[in-house]
């Protein structure tokens, strides 16, 4: 689905193992891959400075496993002192990047911004999709097992739905993306709308799930007409438990979701897409709002 990424590691998040199997990202379309790394400034001085030695040593890392590059895949490597945000962004421009990977561990609310910090502010200042990957998800793979994910990341997309502003948002950068998609990418999405039971008062349970499958019918055609197999889900439940029952019982590869609050922080504890983003045992991509 994209063919600039950045992957952004702290090379305890797991996601330094994706190195091993750049010919499986480049089967799945990648073109260029640039890995960042941030080592925090060196402060036991009167004045911060980069600490040359963790920088050496971490570069040293990197490119001790980026060793099998195939012909057609560009990999660089980034590593930079100083806030991570800001060197995400900095690489982000500088090498063009049409998406950021990152890595995401669980965490209680009571921890939540140690969980997101980075991916929050970084969806506030830009308008470049977010994927994270849960290092739950990485470590107990094999070999095997991490090569075919590698070269499935973007095959089959979940694309939860609720005729909200969000929702537009969503399907317009997601269409954005899959129309310029490289061959042996993107192939197939679930366009997914799950009726909140518990609020449905005086209206009819069939004539909402109707509705919503009319609604839902020029959406599938306009995916259809890009290229993409179109699969539809309405049921009634609770939307953020029934989509991540989805995302775990369907083959999908990941969840793409879009909000105009989850970079504030104020925002972030009751939003649908954060919910999700926090409890999702498959990765995430998520879509900044460009309104």
């Amino acid at each position: 689905m994209f063919k600039r990424v950045l992957i952004s590691t702290d090379l305890s998040d797991g996601l330094l193992r994706l190195g091993k199997f750049l010919p499986s990202l480049a089967a799945g379309g990648m073109e260029h891959i640039v890995f960042v790394h941030s080592v925090p400034l060196w402060t036991k001085g009167q004045i911060p400075r980069e600490d040359t030695e963790k920088i050496s040593l971490a570069r040293d890392r990197l490119n001790g496993i980026l060793t099998q590059v195939p012909d057609g895949l560009q990999v660089e490597v980034e590593v930079l002192s100083g806030n991570p945000t800001e060197n995400i962004l900095k690489a982000a421009e500088r090498y063009k990047s049409e998406v950021m990977i990152l890595g995401a561990s669980h965490r209680n609310l009571l921890s939540e911004k140690l969980f997101g910090s980075t991916t929050l502010e970084l969806s506030g200042r830009t308008n470049i999709p977010m994927m994270t990957i849960p290092t739950a998800l990485l470590s107990p793979l094999t070999a095997e097992e991490l090569d075919l994910r590698c070269r499935h990341l973007f095959r089959y997309i979940l694309l939860p739905y609720a005729d909200t502003q969000a929702s537009g948002v969503l399907l317009e950068e997601f269409k954005r993306y899959a129309q310029k998609r490289p061959p042996n990418s993107l192939e197939r999405c679930m366009l997914a709308w799950v009726i909140d039971a518990g609020v449905l008062r005086n209206v009819p349970k069939d004539y909402k799930l109707k509705e919503a499958h009319e609604k839902l019918a020029p959406l599938k055609a306009e995916l259809e007409a890009i290229g993409l197999q179109v699969d539809v889900e309405v049921r009634l439940g609770e939307p953020v438990l029934d989509i991540l029952d989805l995302a775990q019982m369907s083959d999908i590869c990941a969840v793409a979701l879009a909000s105009n609050s989850l970079g504030k922080i104020l925002d972030w504890f009751p939003s649908f897409a954060a919910e999700v983003l926090r409890r999702s045992c498959e990765p995430v991509i998520f879509f900044p709002s460009r309104r």
